[in-house]
């Protein structure tokens, strides 16, 4: 059986399979691996190679799933490069070479890196159809696998786990709900005339607009206050400062618009983040 849908041979599959890494999706999760890694201060190139396959793993799973669900069950996608025998395979590898991936962390770590880094798969996995039909799940499940992935980087390094690279996996976890509150808004008309709970099906865009700046509010203050008292180093502040200037762009644009700022916001604001601890004087480090 085919699985490329409409093609054969070795380049279509290769396209098919080459179509399901969304670099805009793929990239955080991975940087957040990486940016845990870096805060534990000494980074092993090998631990931090394997943690972010995982996570690739992890996420092409994700992507996979949903594609699948949606096209092939669902009916919701006009079309999809694979044949569900070809998802079905994806899925399988992908699945595979995560769980080596987590041997591989049970090897040279210990069990909780593995324990820290099975729910990204779990999360990816079960997104569709499980966790994207309702408000709370469909709204924090991608920013929850970000943060473990920043906790998972970290842990991998330093086997341990502190209240600084907590605090940062709980900043992107408010920061990037708050997002996402935006990206489904996207797709209001649609979710609504489908009964798909997302916020803005469930409080309406106006009010749903107002959750998602709100939260991303408290994230940027969390920024300035766990700067203030030293948690964080001081020019992070620089990182919420920059992201501000974005959301208050993108509060005046449509929702697609806006998603485009925001995540790329996000980007920005994860790089003055990375800026700030890796110049950041060593002083700052050892106190944390």
């Amino acid at each position: 059986m085919a699985l490329a849908r409409g093609q054969t041979g070795v380049r279509a599959v290769t396209r098919a399979y080459g179509s399901q890494i969304h670099p805009v999706f793929m990239t955080p999760p991975l940087a957040a691996s990486l940016f845990g890694a870096v805060l534990a201060g000494h980074v092993s190139l090998t631990l931090a190679a394997i943690h972010v396959a995982a996570m690739f793993a992890a996420v092409y799973t994700a992507h996979v799933k949903d594609g699948y669900v949606d096209f092939h069950i669902r009916g919701e996608d006009d079309d999809h490069p694979l044949t569900a025998r070809g998802c079905r395979i994806g899925l399988a590898a992908s699945t595979a070479a995560f769980a080596l991936c987590c041997v591989l962390l049970f090897v040279f770590v210990n069990w909780i890196a593995v324990a820290l880094t099975l729910p990204t798969w779990l999360i990816a996995y079960h997104h569709a159809p499980q966790l994207d039909t309702n408000p709370l799940t469909t709204t924090t499940g991608y920013p929850l696998g970000i943060s473990l992935s920043l906790l998972g980087g970290f842990y991998v390094q330093a086997g341990t786990i502190t209240a600084v690279p907590f605090a940062f996996a709980l900043v992107f976890l408010v920061l990037l709900s708050g997002i996402k509150v935006i990206d489904d808004a996207q797709d209001y008309e649609y979710d609504r005339s489908i009964q798909k709970r997302t916020v803005a099906v469930v409080v309406g865009q106006r009010r749903a607009r107002d959750v998602a700046y709100g939260l991303m509010a408290v994230a940027l203050s969390l920024v300035v206050a766990l700067a203030a008292i030293q948690l964080f180093p001081p020019t992070a502040i620089l990182a919420a400062l920059a992201f501000a200037a974005v959301a208050l762009i993108a509060r005046r644009a449509p929702p697609t618009l806006a998603t485009m700022l925001l995540i790329r916001g996000s980007y920005v604001f994860l790089a003055v983040l990375v800026a700030a601890v890796w110049f950041e004087p060593l002083v700052w480090l050892t106190a944390s």
